[in-house]
């Protein structure tokens, strides 16, 4: 499919380039020395107007330009078709004969459909030996400031009934293309066409489209923020605007200042943003970045000369327009621009060849090559039109509008497929990601287990064992004969004895706290009973506990954890709360497990629940199993709730 579309677009190419259509190519045809007038004009301008061009600085009044009438200066335009003399620097004349058919007085309007710098148009009726100016415009000034408020330039004149009249109209324009779509016709039948001109010229739906496909890949980038979709967004904005100047309609829909600053940077300098818009989204695309890195700072580079080009451009055209009278300053901007142009599109179609020799990126090079050639289609028809080689206009508006048309509606197809591949890139990558918390959660709870374990050793095989000789050897012969040698001393020894008992009895407790027994036959509830009960041998606080059924039907793996976390949410109540009573309650719910540990002791700050290493333990527990934590603590008491899911 790609193939026939490149042999098609190949093939059209040397169609059109080999033979540039020029006026002189066309068959000759009989002119008609003056324009009969009447309601609706159906005879082409092209059958009566003649045309001349002149340097800037020649004389600007219409008896020079008739004097060049006399002297056979004028010659004929392309039989029904479009002046367009291409790239060239010169003022134009055009000079036409009307008569008015109509019985009555009639104003018309001779009017030009494309921007000009100035235009003013010279009158000389019957019997009279000189030209009056009967109007002037200019193309500077929105619609509405203008001698007719209109998108195009209008410069209405007057005859009255069968009335004839010499016309020149004096053109200056400075852009280098002077292309000049033209006409002459009544008020009101200019009126009745204007009404119905975005739709005849399905600019109405055309805008829309632009404007839609830009605010889709707004919310593109709103999700991804890849930018890609905001260099679509402003490759469109740009190439809108172009469009819209091209036909005038910026005139009707922007105030002074936006208008005139359009204008002031240049409608083909829009052209040039947008081409260099496109390069940053093809660098995207195919990432060039990391498959030819000397392309992508090729491009990166002609990016740079556009801006800087258009910037250069809105300072020095000004200037360059007074010094007119070479007219080289405005060949160097002009011309630059177009040379410009032909080297970004030609990096364009470099880039794309070198990425489809390329086995890795050929797919997506295809791909983008599609929505490349309807662009380059539609924009180089409408460049040749515009440098004079050709005169062809085979759509409406033109084809550079209907070439962005399909250029974005398969870009917006391709970016949406590549904002599917970055979601799914993105699940991937928080699946690793969330693998990796976990792992690391699971790696921070073997390693808390193991330094539990090991400190709970230590008091039991170390600790404890000491403690129980000491208590042995102060039991002996010579210490309890020795404290019986006076009462002071007896009552000491029993105080003494009393403390070595109750601090092997808390070794022996904390020992089993730190590290609790692993689960028994019985299951979690069993398990959380027996914990409680030995807790509850050694008095203060009491605990109690419920435990919902069925909680042994659950998972190993979470009764397990459900067990690790309970037990040293119990554990830190014990020791830290200073509580009379401490409840642990274990309830099932439809799709969670609920452990729930409340005391009334005197509570922590709220800003430090996550200190503790083990509170961080019942955090990472909770984390591993998709669970979460709520802590609720007052000067009252605690309140901790931990939910784990198990369906």
């Amino acid at each position: 499919m790609l193939s026939r579309l490149l042999s098609f677009w190949l093939f059209g190419s040397w169609f059109l380039c080999s033979g540039p259509i020029r006026a002189e190519s066309l068959p000759p045809h009989s002119l008609a020395d003056t324009l009969y007038l009447q309601e609706s004009n159906g005879q082409h301008l092209s059958e009566t107007y003649r045309y001349c061009t002149e340097p800037f600085s020649a004389p600007l009044s219409a008896r020079h330009a008739d004097s060049l009438w006399q002297a056979g200066k004028f010659r004929a335009g392309p039989w029904h078709r479009t002046l367009n003399l291409g790239f060239v620097h010169h003022r134009l004349w055009l000079r036409l004969v009307v008569q008015n058919t109509l019985p009555e007085s009639r104003r018309f309007l001779w009017s030009v459909y494309n921007y000009t710098d100035s235009a003013t148009l010279y009158c000389r009726r019957q019997g009279e030996t000189e030209f009056r100016q009967v109007a002037a415009a200019s193309s500077q000034v929105p619609a509405a400031e203008r001698v007719f408020p209109a998108r195009s330039l209008c410069l209405p004149f007057v005859l009255a009934g069968g009335e004839a009249a010499e016309l020149y109209l004096r053109i200056d324009y400075h852009a280098g293309a002077l292309y000049m779509p033209t006409d002459v016709t009544t008020t009101e039948d200019f009126l009745a066409w204007e009404v119905n001109y975005v739709f005849h010229k399905r600019w109405i739906w055309l805008v829309g489209f632009y404007l839609s496909s830009a605010l889709f890949n707004l919310v593109l980038f709103a999700f991804l923020r890849d930018r890609v979709h905001i260099w679509y967004v402003l490759y469109v904005v740009c190439t809108t605007i172009f469009l819209l100047m091209e036909d005038g309609l910026d005139a009707l829909l922007l105030p002074t200042g936006p208008y005139q600053l359009l204008w002031d940077v240049g409608q083909f300098n829009f052209m040039l943003l947008a081409a260099a818009c496109g390069i940053r989204i093809m660098q995207l695309f195919l990432r060039l970045r990391a498959g030819w890195p000397r392309l992508h700072q090729a491009g990166n580079v002609l990016v740079a000369l556009a801006l800087v080009f258009v910037g250069t451009y809105f300072l020095l055209y000004p200037a360059a327009v007074r010094s007119h009278s070479t007219g080289t300053g405005l060949l160097l901007l002009n011309g630059g621009r177009e040379l410009l142009l032909a080297a970004i599109f030609t990096y364009g179609w470099v880039v794309l060849l070198a990425a489809l020799l390329t086995k890795r990126r050929r797919r997506l090079a295809a791909y983008y090559s599609l929505t490349y050639f309807f662009f380059f289609t539609g924009f180089i028809l409408f460049w040749l039109n515009h440098i004079g080689l050709t005169n062809l206009h085979l759509m409406q508006p033109n084809t550079l509008a209907w070439g962005l048309f399909f250029e974005l509606l398969v870009l917006s197809a391709l970016l949406t497929g590549r904002f599917r591949h970055t979601l799914r890139q993105n699940e991937q990558l928080r699946i690793k990601q969330l693998r990796q918390r976990n792992a690391q959660g699971a790696r921070l709870i073997a390693a808390q287990e193991e330094e539990r374990e090991q400190l709970a050793r230590e008091l039991h095989d170390a600790l404890g064992p000491n403690l129980a000789a000491l208590h042995l050897a102060w039991q002996g012969r010579a210490v309890q004969q020795a404290i019986a040698s006076s009462p002071e001393a007896a009552a000491a020894g029993r105080h003494t004895e009393l403390l070595l008992r109750h601090l092997r009895d808390e070794v022996r407790t904390f020992s089993h706290a730190v590290l609790p027994a692993e689960l028994g036959l019985g299951g979690l509830a069993e398990s959380i009973g027996a914990l409680a009960e030995l807790l509850n041998i050694y008095g203060s606080p009491t605990v109690r506990t419920f435990c919902d059924q069925g909680l042994d039907q659950l998972p190993q793996p979470l009764q397990t954890a459900a067990y690790r976390i309970a037990a040293e949410l119990l554990n830190n109540a014990v020791r830290h709360a200073n509580a009379t009573e401490v409840q642990v309650q274990l309830l099932r719910l439809p799709t969670t497990l609920q452990i729930l540990v409340e005391d009334n002791g005197a509570g922590f700050k709220s800003n430090s629940h996550g200190a503790g290493i083990g509170l961080r333990g019942v955090h990472a527990r909770a984390e591993y199993l998709r669970g979460q934590v709520h802590i609720d603590s007052t000067q009252k008491g605690t309140c901790i709730v931990v939910h784990l899911p198990y369906s």
